[in-house]
């Protein structure tokens, strides 16, 4: 039921993780892996190129925390984005953010993918304040948390990175390529119809 609840994208875990090909450090997958950080309500933001496994390795971790008895919310920036809106029409908005941060962790996948207007920023922002050394966060993202200004306001930007990332693990992966273009190129991507 908290796998379902949790609205994940894809179902995956471990089981298909490929750690010897991530560019995030063994040591570093194994010590997220613990989840512990979750328990001091830390964050973890995971930047890199797209097709890297960032939200392959967050969802994994995910799966480990619902297996580990912890609620879990899963979302898109967009997916955030409508359900503070749908909130703001009926005025729902403190009870909204207080049921979502209710979860144990948080992940709002993709940031970056597309321009971040005033409302997704906004939505974003209030979660992140919300959930601000109480909950943790997760996100994943194509640019640096750093370089989120350059896809929402400003001041919103500022203002989000900073609760974001004042207790959280920063993973960048470094040149890393697409696993996605790689499979595709080499045929791997689906098979043919006979």
């Amino acid at each position: 039921m908290r796998r379902k609840t949790a609205n994940f994208p894809t179902g995956k875990t471990f089981s298909s993780w490929r750690a010897e090909e991530s560019s995030i450090s063994e040591a570093t997958q194994n010590s997220l892996s613990t989840l512990e950080w979750i328990g001091r309500q830390e964050n973890l933001a995971v930047a890199g190129p797209s097709g890297t496994g960032k939200s392959h390795f967050v969802e994994a971790l995910a799966h480990s925390a619902i297996e580990n008895d912890m609620r879990v919310s899963w979302f898109t920036l967009e997916t955030l984005t409508a359900a503070v809106g749908k909130a703001k029409v009926d005025g729902s908005v403190a009870r909204t953010i207080s049921r979502i941060c209710g979860c144990d962790l948080i992940v709002v996948d993709d940031i970056g993918m597309l321009p971040a207007g005033q409302d997704a920023a906004e939505a974003f922002y209030r979660i992140i304040d919300a959930a601000y050394e109480r909950r943790s966060i997760a996100v994943t993202s194509n640019i640096h948390p750093s370089g989120f200004d350059s896809i929402m306001p400003k001041t919103l930007a500022t203002a989000t990175v900073d609760r974001l990332l004042h207790h959280a693990h920063l993973v960048t992966h470094q040149k890393a390529d697409s696993h996605r273009l790689a499979e595709a190129i080499a045929g791997k991507g689906v098979v043919p119809l006979t």
